[in-house]
């Protein structure tokens, strides 16, 4: 399954290309007034930090190159999960670097070469002591769809195959009979019988994603999750829940909102109350929290991603360690990728990431 051309392109483009911090005074005006609405905001916002945030994101990166094994996982609570090898992977995918080449080629090679060799038989691509397989299985079927098309012709073929198999368990476990409160959604399990908002957020944007790559990904399999979705959402302050409306939004909220603005709901009133009620949270959220919640401000615009980066870049970047780390519950290594991939939202390297940009923007 080859790559969108499109996307291929954009992969090649280097912050600096979009936003080129070297030009004199008078002609970045003339360029920023060249560029789409959302484009300047992001630019403005942006540029205060930007030497800040390549200084970290670079520290946060060496650190995951230094903590990686020869086999490709990471050293470290929860590192030899394909989950936490995938985000790292993203990571290093979200400044701008490419598998095989520059400085961190070949830890993004021996990223992919371990979640590939980690599938099983049934096409679950989970690992060994995944906290929930569905998870792991979810977060690698992302990174593979993102990075297809980057790789060498033998790799490629390896993703082909992989992914494959690993959609076809992602719509065979949103297939299992479930009630209609659960329905649409997934879980821990490929056979589980209830759904999470948590675990259906990955699984929806591996789906959305490979999808946008080529795959056959049925618009019922989207539509269905997105109708989960609402299922957990609580209208009266706007926020989304785990399992209902009111079971940790916090951190939950900003998946939903992800989800929604990815798969058209953009410029709706459920999208605005979720965005107006993650700025009222922010400073409640981990790094899960963050991490979802810079991408959907990002994609909603306007007055949410301008308050919601300028929190984020103010706030959320201290407390890096001296070898370049982030800590957290759930290990350095997944601290570290989860906010450099908040970060680097606005670089917009992976696929994922991209917007559209003639939508409007919320001022």
């Amino acid at each position: 399954m080859g790559q969108n051309p499109v996307f291929r392109l954009i992969r090649t483009l280097k912050p600096e290309t979009l936003f080129p911090s070297t030009m004199p005074s008078q002609a970045l005006i003339l360029f920023l007034l060249a560029l789409p609405l959302h484009a300047q905001r992001v630019e403005n916002v942006l540029s205060p930090y930007r030497a800040e945030v390549d200084r970290r994101v670079n520290r946060g990166l060496d650190y995951l190159a230094s903590v990686q094994t020869k086999e490709g996982y990471f050293l470290g609570k929860y590192g030899n999960t394909t989950g936490v090898v995938s985000l790292a992977g993203m990571a290093f995918l979200a400044k701008g670097h490419t598998p095989g080449y520059g400085p961190y080629g070949d830890a993004i090679n021996r990223c992919i070469d371990y979640v590939l060799g980690m599938q099983k038989k049934n096409g679950l691509v989970a690992g060994r002591h995944s906290h929930g397989p569905m998870y792991s299985h979810s977060i690698a079927t992302l990174f593979l769809s993102e990075v297809s098309g980057m790789v060498d012709p033998e790799r490629q073929e390896k993703i082909d195959q992989v992914l494959g198999k690993a959609i076809r368990v992602l719509l065979a476990a949103q297939s299992v009979a479930k009630s209609s409160r659960h329905q649409g959604g997934w879980r821990y399990q490929p056979n589980s019988r209830d759904s999470d908002l948590s675990l259906s957020g990955w699984a929806l944007m591996a789906l959305r994603s490979a999808k946008l790559n080529g795959a056959q990904v049925p618009d019922k399999a989207i539509e269905d999750a997105v109708k989960y979705i609402f299922k957990v959402h609580d209208p009266r302050n706007g926020r989304f829940g785990y399992q209902s409306g009111a079971s940790h939004p916090v951190n939950l909220t900003g998946a939903a909102l992800l989800c929604l603005e990815l798969t058209g709901h953009h410029g709706e009133d459920v999208t605005f109350k979720a965005g107006d009620y993650i700025l009222k949270i922010k400073n409640q959220q981990s790094s899960y929290g963050l991490y979802y919640a810079a991408q959907a401000t990002f994609q909603l615009g306007g007055k949410y991603w301008e308050q919601y980066a300028t929190w984020m870049y103010g706030k959320r970047m201290a407390g890096q360690k001296e070898d370049g780390s982030w800590h957290g519950s759930w290990g350095a290594s997944y601290e570290t990728a989860t906010k450099i991939l908040a970060f680097t939202v606005p670089y917009r390297q992976l696929p994922i990431y991209q917007r559209d940009e003639t939508v409007d923007e919320e001022d």
